[in-house]
């Protein structure tokens, strides 16, 4: 494989610049031949090459897929980003709650105890609707969720001022699905 470096392009959108790895780049054919998925995959890894942790093993597995139909090895999978909704999203701090009580009790650094890539707990699954019909419905929804649900709001809005890479969009401003 060419440096990791040499296969970056840029792309200019609405005055902002990005850069990514271009698999064009790879100057291999079976990259076309890729499923989009594999493709995303190829990308990601190329994106976190290091020859160590992600070396071109992994790069030749993806590529090979072209020509037996199956990777034959594990794939590393390194997301940007994690997006969760509340069933899940909730226990999850919880956890990472747990596990900082935990370390404090031995005398540990908190601090340690943190989601490793950003992540954001999406508040979507929880508003009943109260109201309808009416121009002020949806605030009044909207009131009625945050009386309801005040103890875990208050803890969920602990957990994005005590975690870093940890956001919560609160209900009734976004939504998230599978």
């Amino acid at each position: 494989m060419k440096s990791k470096e040499s296969l970056l392009s840029e792309l200019q959108c609405e005055g902002k610049h990005y850069r990514y790895y271009d698999l064009t780049k790879l100057n291999d054919p079976r990259v076309d031949q890729l499923p989009k998925s594999l493709k995303i995959l190829l990308e990601n890894q190329l994106r976190h090459f290091d020859g160590e942790n992600v070396g071109q093993e992994i790069i030749d597995a993806l590529l090979n897929w072209v020509d037996t139909g199956t990777g034959g090895d594990d794939i590393n999978f390194s997301p940007a980003r994690v997006l969760m909704q509340d069933f899940t999203g909730v226990p999850a701090i919880v956890d990472l709650a747990a596990m900082r009580d935990a370390v404090a009790k031995r005398g540990g650094d908190v601090s340690v105890i943190n989601p490793q890539i950003p992540v954001d707990l999406v508040i979507d699954h929880s508003v009943t609707v109260d109201q309808f019909g009416s121009p002020q419905a949806f605030q009044e929804n909207v009131a009625k969720e945050m009386e309801r649900n005040v103890e875990r709001y208050r803890f969920l809005k602990w957990g994005q001022s005590a975690f870093d890479n940890f956001n919560v969009v609160p209900p009734g401003t976004g939504i998230c699905h599978q």
